[in-house]
């Protein structure tokens, strides 16, 4: 059954990406007959989404997780498909009969198509599962907050379709065997034996496990007890106490299961993804930007004597070393070794196109240059300068956390209203929560919602001079 779900999904997103296709034609089009030239180049972009979907996830089960993800996620797989689909047409050298107005009605109507046939598809999922159909009942083994946490998430997730039909308190303190809870019908035990008897007569399949790493002996008696049995075990330990990033996650290393406890929460996948749209991105953004930029280099060379660029080293990913570029946004001068004094309002070195470059974020353009080059991301933590770092990283807690991923040209501070001078100690407190936040939190949408954020209200702000 999970086989021709998924043989007629690929299908239906196949026909959308067709039937866009066809679309975009008879919009830009007059003339029927000048559909046929684009014939290869659709047929390049199927095949591309058939392979890259898999490989984003796309297909995978989306049960319990967000939307938003999943949009995202069908938005980028897209944007590469299509970007390789260009790339052969390049390589064969049929790029000239392609209409760019053509292509952009295509990439707009089916990537449109294939998010909203998507969201559409899991609505009504959700409405079943609202009316108790397509159900997945769990039993839950826990004790304390956790426990109670993950309760609370399935009862305010019900479009998920998990339902919780018992649990075993291991450390009850009002409980009564076989009796029901006040909400919610479901069942509490305090006797393992009663608790498998109810599990295999009820005919459920999952036991979530929503313990403490402390309780290994209570970890192996259940997987004990249900390892004849036709029963998923999953274990969802709580480690709040000990993780830096809720998110972590497990993963694989080494053929072996390991729990991120301290480290970035964002997987290798979702790196892998994170950086081909950077790359993408600031490759689009320098050849639309390429005019302004040219203006902006001449006009910082004419407004005082020096480079047009301005470079510095800057800490990246896992702390390695790389120059930043930025404009020239002050007068050339020298300053004291190992010291940095942070721009200042009415700061004297600031020349006048400078305070405009820097109030309008036009400075920061170049960095695209150490997008494409992989030292920085396009949303992520603002790298701050060596000193800074030598400074921050002994005062702030969770300062050097920020160096888990590329650090970015905008980011969940920057729209939020912390960025500039940082002349109290509380002021980089607040940006480094934010960051940590964004850590802990990512996803493409949330990228793709500060990058609308900076657009919309990001480049002009009072706090950059």
């Amino acid at each position: 059954m999970r086989e021709i779900q998924g043989f007629m999904t690929r299908l239906s997103d196949a026909g959308i990406v067709l039937a866009g296709a066809a679309l975009a034609s008879d919009v830009r089009f007059a003339d029927a007959q000048r559909h046929d030239f684009v014939a290869p180049f659709v047929a390049l972009s199927t095949a591309c989404v058939l392979v890259l979907f898999p490989a984003f996830g796309v297909y995978d089960s989306w049960r319990g997780r967000s939307k938003r993800m999943l949009a995202g996620q069908v938005a980028l797989a897209w944007l590469v498909a299509q970007a390789c689909a260009l790339t052969a047409m390049f390589s064969l050298r049929e790029i000239d009969y392609v209409s760019r107005l053509w292509f952009a009605y295509w990439s707009a109507l089916a990537g449109a198509s294939l998010i909203v046939y998507r969201l559409a598809a899991h609505a009504v999922l959700a409405r079943l599962r609202h009316a108790g159909i397509n159900l997945h009942q769990v039993a839950i083994v826990g004790a304390g907050p956790h426990c109670d946490a993950i309760l609370r998430r399935i009862e305010a997730a019900p479009a998920t379709g998990f339902r919780a039909a018992a649990v075993l308190l291991l450390h009850p303190h009002t409980a009564v065997e076989g009796g029901r809870s006040a909400s919610g019908g479901v069942r509490r035990f305090v006797d393992l034996d009663a608790f498998a008897r109810y599990v295999r007569g009820s005919d459920l399949h999952e036991v979530w496990l929503a313990l403490p790493l402390s309780e290994e002996r209570t970890i192996l008696r259940i997987v004990a007890e249900f390892r004849d049995d036709l029963v998923n075990i999953r274990f969802m330990p709580d480690v709040r106490s000990l993780a830096l990033f809720e998110s972590g996650g497990v993963i694989d290393l080494l053929g072996v299961p390991a729990i991120n406890l301290v480290a970035s929460p964002l997987s290798p996948r979702a790196l892998l993804t994170k950086d081909i749209f950077d790359r993408l991105f600031a490759a689009c953004a320098l050849l639309g930007l390429s005019p302004l930029l040219a203006v902006i280099a001449v006009a910082v060379k004419l407004s005082s004597p020096g480079p047009a660029l301005f470079r510095q080293k800057r800490k990246g990913a896992d702390g390695r070393i790389f120059t930043m570029y930025k404009f020239r946004t002050m007068r050339v001068h020298t300053e004291a070794p190992g010291v940095l004094r942070q721009a200042v309002r009415h700061d004297p070195r600031v020349t006048k196109l400078g305070a405009f470059l820097r109030h309008t974020s036009l400075d920061e353009l170049p960095q695209f240059f150490n997008v494409l080059r992989g030292d920085m991301s396009v949303v992520g933590p603002r790298p701050h300068a060596l000193e800074h770092d030598d400074l921050y990283r002994n005062v702030v807690a969770g300062y050097i956390h920020r160096y888990r991923i590329k650090p970015g040209i905008t980011g969940w501070a920057q729209i939020n209203g912390y960025r500039g001078e940082t002349d109290r100690i509380e002021k980089m407190e607040r940006r480094v929560a934010h960051d940590l936040y964004y850590l802990g939190n990512w996803s493409f949408g949330l990228d793709m919602r500060i990058i609308a954020a900076t657009i919309v209200k990001g480049f002009v702000h009072s706090n950059a001079y």
